[in-house]
């Protein structure tokens, strides 16, 4: 008789408060997952979890807010970062067993449904008109990647000017998705996957991806988990063509 997954997907809109330093409990283990994988990365967790006796929580928020966590000592067993510089920076603590290159993908303008705009956008400068008084949501832009790479790609487009007074930071791209779907801001920049996943906002604008680094996402096995059979094969399971496939089915291209 098959034994099921016990899964539970966290969503954490700023700093992680759950997880006290140390390590996880036995059988269980933790995924920190940037927000943007949220729903690719629950269905690839209970596909692997069918034949599993494993505990697996989904732990998501910015890829930064999940990094400081690591660092302080949060019991992770795998790290998803949407960011390079940020799992450079849990390297550098010397917390990984293993590291690969994992997803990629794309930044987007989006508009609410029931708010976008009649005119088309063509370039960066377009959005400051389009947002008249209103404010334009986005990631935090010093520490949340879908934010650090939007500030990038408006710095290089020349719009960050007129537009840097004008921004409503949240916490994660999630909640930034979440701001323009209910209207409170008419425009965001958001992962293309973000867009996808949503039925409340359409694509204006594909930024261009010369106006930014690579959106790189790697995927890490914890050293504190090296030792844990069911973490390791999550980890290995998510980078099989099977485990692929629950992130290349939402939009993401494959980085590896």
């Amino acid at each position: 008789m098959m034994r099921k997954l016990r899964l539970s997907g966290l969503v954490v809109l700023g700093l992680i408060a759950l997880c006290t330093p140390g390590r996880a409990t036995d059988g269980q283990v933790l995924v920190y997952a940037a927000a943007s994988t949220r729903d690719a990365m629950d269905a690839a967790i209970a596909a692997w979890g069918e034949n599993q006796d494993a505990r697996v929580h989904g732990v998501y928020a910015s890829s930064a807010a999940l990094a400081r966590q690591i660092r302080d000592g949060a019991p992770a067993a795998l790290y998803l970062s949407a960011n390079v510089g940020w799992m450079n920076e849990v390297a550098g603590s010397g917390l990984l067993s293993d590291r690969k290159d994992y997803l990629r993908n794309r930044l987007v303008l989006i508009a609410n449904r029931e708010m976008a705009p009649s005119r088309p956008v063509n370039t960066a400068s377009d959005i400051a008109v389009l947002l008249g008084d209103d404010r334009l949501a986005l990631a935090e832009t010093t520490a949340a990647p879908a934010g650090i790479y939007a500030r990038t790609a408006l710095e290089t487009l020349g719009a960050w000017d007129s537009l840097r007074g004008r921004l409503a930071q949240m916490s994660n791209v999630r909640g930034a998705l979440f701001m323009v779907e209910r209207g409170e801001a008419p425009l965001g920049l958001v992962y293309r996957t973000d867009a996808l996943a949503s039925s409340g906002v359409e694509v204006i604008w594909l930024v261009p991806g010369e106006a930014h680094p690579p959106v790189i996402y790697q995927l890490a096995l914890l050293r504190q988990a090296a030792d844990n059979p069911d973490a390791v094969d999550l980890f290995r399971f998510l980078l099989s063509p099977d485990g692929q496939r629950f992130f290349t089915d939402r939009g993401f291209g494959l980085a590896g």
